[in-house]
Parts: structure tokens; sequence; C-alpha cells
């Protein structure tokens, strides 16, 4: 078959089926912007960047720049369509930012399939969560729903979608969920499997931690709330009080990938950590801002306690890379978090902003490492039943796409 993959940060979460699908034999062709310098594992065509939309109405803003968007990929292709004589049997795109929208126009032959990640909805997720930083009122609700014309648009176009969890698959209206199949991307548990070899040296410093040693991890692409930054900083004084031996790393960009900035602070990982300096022994905190995947490996194997938290919202694969590490973790009790971890069995779960229960739970966690052991085994067991990428997921995920021709 020819599969052309469409994906503005490709390959993203196409980096292991894209190759997969080549070496099966398939044509595979990614289609991404032309500011994408990510490395590809299949050939790459570009498409033009959008201009800026600029528009007074944040209720149209979104829209309007997912359909200029996706007017650019549709114009790029058509010269796949009229100068290269390409066309797919099977297109997969990412419906958050827009791409698909108008590729039906332009390969009505083809099966359209999108990889729907989440759907915005005005009560029980993101967006009325926290309270301190939400004001869920009437003019809220409403610009989040205009947030999702875009989404619901590509899912009615598209012949089927998928879903990375569960949770994810049912921020989707019932009426399009029939469209939807579950299948997580994959962990690589092969590679991330325990090293009791490991080593994590701290960039710029002599610090160096093995396996056993006292370490907190806490992991994600941006420190802000959205992830529980807040509620980690504010429950880190009582630990390393408790554990005068311990060192954290944290690894996250400054800035935010979710929700908007501060406005009395020039990041949120300057803001909660301003709140709490005077109550920290800094020398034992580290920021490692961004660093390569095998640092980032590495750490975990390091790590005797990692913290992980998250709104109602898109669930981080460094939950499961943690859990297929065999890392004792500690995380928020909600709707994503409790479909990988069973509190007790496979990770401890504590409420979101419960601040002292963090301080407890992280504390006990550096204490008593051997408490943690089982939790360690099962969480790694679980993500091998579930979640290996070349026993359980890359199998379904290849078949969802070969799938899609063959149902004719």
């Amino acid at each position: 078959m020819k599969i052309l993959f469409v994906h503005q940060n490709f390959p993203a979460q196409f980096v292991h089926l894209a190759p997969a699908l080549a070496a099966r034999g398939h044509e595979v062709l990614a289609l991404t912007v032309e500011t994408n310098q990510r490395p590809s594992p299949v050939k790459v065509m570009k498409y033009r960047k959008p201009e800026e939309v600029k528009l007074s109405s944040r209720l149209t803003r979104l829209y309007a720049e997912s359909a200029q968007r996706g007017a650019r990929v549709a114009f790029a292709a058509r010269q796949l369509r009229d100068t290269h004589g390409f066309v797919p049997d099977v297109i997969f795109g990412h419906s958050g930012w827009g791409e698909t929208l108008f590729l039906r126009e332009v390969w009505p032959e083809a099966k359209l399939l999108i990889y729907a990640e989440l759907m915005y909805r005005t009560t029980g997720m993101d967006t009325d969560f926290d309270a301190e930083f939400q004001n869920p009122g009437l003019e809220s609700r409403i610009s989040t729903t205009a947030r999702s014309a875009h989404l619901i648009q590509a899912m009615v176009q598209a012949d089927a979608g998928l879903s990375p969890t569960g949770f994810q698959a049912a921020t989707f209206p019932p009426e399009l969920r029939a469209k939807l199949t579950v299948c997580h991307d994959g962990i690589d548990c092969a590679r991330l499997a325990p090293n009791p070899d490991a080593r994590f040296c701290v960039p710029e410093t002599t610090l160096t931690f093995r396996p056993g040693d006292e370490v907190l991890t806490f992991v994600n692409r941006s420190l802000e709330p959205y992830r529980g930054y807040h509620s980690f900083m504010r429950a880190l004084p009582d630990v390393l009080a408790a554990r005068p031996d311990a060192h954290v790393l944290i690894v996250g960009e400054e800035g935010q990938s979710y929700g908007g900035a501060p406005k009395d602070a020039t990041s949120w990982k300057q803001k909660f950590l301003d709140e709490v300096r005077d109550r920290l022994d800094l020398s034992r905190v580290h920021f490692l801002g961004r660093i390569p995947y095998a640092d980032f490996i590495d750490m975990l194997h390091v790590s005797r306690t990692h913290a992980y938290l998250t709104y109602p919202f898109v669930l981080s694969w460094s939950l499961m890379e943690a859990m297929a590490a065999g890392c004792a973790v500690v995380a928020s009790d909600t709707a994503p978090v409790r479909e990988v971890i069973t509190d007790g069995q496979t990770g401890r779960l504590v409420d979101f902003f419960d601040i002292p229960g963090w301080s407890r739970a992280l504390t006990e966690g550096l204490a008593a490492p051997e408490r943690f052991a089982p939790m360690r085994a099962a969480a790694r067991a679980h993500i091998l039943d579930r979640y290996d990428l070349r026993t359980h997921c890359l199998p379904r995920l290849i078949a969802f796409v070969e799938g899609a021709v063959a149902q004719d």
C-alpha cells in the first residue's frame, strides 16, 4: 500500500509505526511543516508554515488557525498528487492542528484515519479542575466548546480514529466514539528494562548517582500546573527536611505546553520555585531542563521514587516509561492515571492537591524502598503485559492501518 502520515511534529506518535510499515513493504511518506527539523525514519515532504492569524476573538482564532493549516496541507497534497503522482491508499494524521481537514478534497479515494488524542470538554477535565488558576464560568465554557470545532469536523470526516488510552477516547462524544480504536503508541520495555549498572551524572556538577541512591525524580515536557509542578514543589520542602541525604532531579523546560503563562512571574517554574525557595536546600535540587533520551532512561534507573502528576488530560509517556523502568511511582489520583496505576499494587496514588499527603508518600518512598519493591515489579509487569511496544501495541497499530483497506 501507499501510506501517508501527516503531523506537524512528525514522527511524534508515529515514530515506531511508520518505519514498521515501511519494513513490511509499504511505500510510506510523511507530510510535515517546513520548520520541523526532527529526524525522520521515512521519506518526508514539507508544507509551508501557515501565516499568523490576526483575529480579535479567541472564539474563532483556533478554528481559523486550524483551517489555514489544513489548507496549506491540502495545497501540498495537491502538489504530491499532480506533480509526483502520489495517491495514498491510507492517510493517517493527527487531528489536533487541523492538518487533515481538507485532505478528502484532494484524495477522496483514500481511507482517512486520524489520531484522536483528546476532545475538549467543559466539565470533568482540565478546564475546571484547578480552582487556583481557573475560573470555569460561562465565558470559559464557551471558549472551551469553540476549541472543539476542528476536532469534531476531523472526526466526522474520518473513516476511523485511534486514541492512546480509554480515558482519552471517552472525551469524545458518544456518537463519534464508535469510530475509535483504543491502542497506546507503545513503550519500549526492552530498552527501559532495569539496569543495576546505570549511572546518571548531573550536568555541570561532580555528582553521579547509581541505583539504590536516594534520588527523587520528576519529569515533564514543561514545568507547569497542568502536570502538577506546583503541588510537587510545595511538597518538596518537607520531603527534603525529612530526608537530609536525598537529591531531586527535575526534568522539564521553562515555559508552558498547556494552558496560559503566569501573570505574576516570568514562568511557572520560577513562580513556584520562588514560593518555596527559602525552605529548600537548593544544592540538592537539580533542574535539568530537557535531557537526551538515553540520559532520561539512566535517570529513571537510578530513581528511588518517581513523582508524576497530571490534570485530567492527556497521559504522559513518561509515566509508563517510569513504570517500565521499574520505578517506585507516586502519582496523582486522577482519571487518566487510574487507568494504568492501581493504588497499592502498581504504585501509590495521592490526591492531586493534598500537599501533606504528597510529602508523606514521597518521604516514605525514599525512606523505605523495600516497601515499594513489590510495586516496582508489578508496575513493570503491567506495562509489559498491556503496553509493550513490540509484543502488544505495534502489532495492533499495524493491523489498524492495514485493516483500513482490508475492510472494503
